[in-house]
C-alpha cells in the first residue's frame, strides 16, 4: 500500500512544485528568469544537489521520514511507559487508583519498581509501526493532495491540506497500532493477566481470536484521528506563526540548533492541545480493551460525560512532552540525513497578483 501511494505520487505530472509555497517555485518555473545556486529555499520541484542527500518526494525521502518517524515515536512512547501505565489504571478503576501520585505509590507498592515497565514491549513495537505510516504516509499525502489543489489553493487551504493528509496517514497507522495497543493495556491494567507480550498475545488469540487485537481499532480512529489531525495541523501553522511573530530572522538565517528550538516549542504547544481533543476516546479505548464482549457505545455510556476526562492531567503531561519530543527527532533525522526541507509557506506570485498585491 506504501509503496503505491508513494508511486502515485511520484508520477504526479505536478509533483512538489504545488506544495513549495514561496517564490522559489515561482522562479522555478519561470524559463526566462535564470537560475540561481539552490539554497535553503530550494524549489520541491528541484532535483537535489550537494546540499541534499535525496530529492522532495522521492522513494528515499519517503524512506527516511519512515524512519524518523519509528524512532520520534516508538522511543518517545516507550520513554514514558510508567506515565502511561498510570494513566491507564486511573482510567479503567478511578476508585482504586484516584490520581496520579498515588497511581504511581499503589503500582510500586504492589508490582515494585519493575511493575512501572510493564508493557514497554508492545509499545515500542506498536508505535514504531504507528510512527512509520503516521509520519510516511503524511508526507506522502501531503504531496499527493496539494498536486491536487495546485499552487494557490494550497497556500489559501493549507490547513486543510494539513488535516486532511494527517487523517489520511493515521487511518492507516492504527491499523498498525491497534493490536500491540490492544495487547498493553491487557498486560497494564488487569493483574494477572499476563506480564509479557510473549505471554499475552497467545491468551488473547485463544480467547477471542484476531477479534481481540482488532476490536479496538474504531475507537482508536475516534481517538488518533483527530488526535494527529491537531497535531501536524497544529504544529504547521506554530511553526508558520512563531517564524512570522516571534523569531527576529527568517528561518534561512537560522542556524540548525535554533530551527529545532522552534520545532519543539511549536510540538508541545500542538501536544497540549491533541491531549485534549483525544482525551474521551482514549479513556474508552483503555477500558474496551480491559473488558471482553463491550463495545464503545456501551463503554461511552457506562463513563458518562465526567468520567471520559478521567486522566486528562497525567495525558496532558505525557501527550505535550511526546509531541515535543516527536517532532524534534523527526527533525533531527531530517537534518540529519540532509532531507529537503520546505521553508515555511509564502503566498504564491501569482496570486499576490490577483490579489493586487505585487508591486
Amino acid at each position: 500500500m506504501f509503496s503505491s501511494v508513494v508511486q502515485l505520487a511520484r508520477t504526479n505530472p505536478f509533483h512538489a512544485p504545488h506544495f513549495q509555497l514561496g517564490q522559489d517555485s515561482v522562479t522555478s518555473r519561470n524559463s526566462n528568469i535564470p537560475q540561481a545556486k539552490p539554497t535553503r529555499q530550494l524549489s520541491a520541484a528541484a532535483v537535489a544537489d550537494d546540499e541534499f542527500s535525496c530529492e522532495y518526494g522521492s522513494a528515499q525521502f519517503y524512506a527516511y521520514c519512515g524512519f524518523g518517524g519509528i524512532l520520534s515515536c516508538g522511543l518517545t512512547h516507550t520513554a514514558v511507559v510508567p506515565l502511561d501505565l498510570v494513566k491507564c489504571r486511573l482510567q479503567v478503576d478511578p476508585q482504586k487508583y484516584q490520581s496520579i501520585f498515588k497511581g504511581f505509590s499503589i503500582t510500586i507498592k504492589e508490582d515494585g519498581v519493575r511493575g512501572l515497565a510493564k508493557g514497554w514491549a508492545p509499545t515500542f513495537i506498536g508505535y514504531s509501526m504507528q510512527g512509520l505510516c503516521k509520519f510516511g504516509f503524511y508526507e506522502v499525502f501531503k504531496i499527493l493532495y496539494s498536486n491536487m489543489m495546485g499552487e494557490e489553493n494550497t497556500y489559501l487551504w493549507r490547513t486543510s491540506l494539513y488535516l486532511a493528509a494527517s487523517a489520511s496517514a493515521e487511518f492507516f497507522a492504527d491499523i498498525a497500532l491497534a493490536p500491540m495497543e490492544a495487547a498493553k493495556v491487557r498486560i497494564q491494567t488487569q493483574p494477572g493477566y499476563a506480564n509479557t507480550l510473549r505471554q499475552a498475545a497467545p491468551k488473547m488469540f485463544a480467547e477471542e481470536g484476531l477479534w481481540a487485537f482488532y476490536k479496538g481499532v474504531a475507537p482508536l480512529w475516534m481517538r488518533q484521528i483527530p488526535y494527529t489531525m491537531m497535531k501536524f495541523a497544529c504544529f504547521e501553522r506554530t511553526v508558520e506563526a512563531l517564524y512570522k511573530y516571534v523569531v527576529p530572522k527568517p528561518r534561512s538565517e537560522c542556524s540548525k540548533s535554533e530551527q529545532l528550538v522552534v520545532t519543539f516549542v511549536a510540538g508541545y504547544i500542538a501536544g497540549v492541545f491533541c491531549a485534549i481533543v483525544s482525551h474521551p476516546a482514549d479513556s474508552v479505548v483503555s477500558v474496551l480493551n480491559k473488558e471482553k464482549g463491550s463495545t464503545a457505545v456501551e463503554v461511552l455510556k457506562r463513563l458518562g460525560p465526567k468520567g471520559v476526562w478521567k486522566g486528562l492531567t497525567a495525558r496532558i503531561i505525557m501527550i505535550g512532552t511526546l509531541t515535543a519530543l516527536q517532532w524534534f527527532i523527526y527533525d533531527s533525522v531530517k537534518v540529519y540525513f540532509r532531507l529537503p526541507r520546505p521553508p515555511p509557506p509564502e503566498m504564491p506570485e501569482s496570486l499576490k497578483k490577483k490579489l493586487g498585491l505585487s508591486q
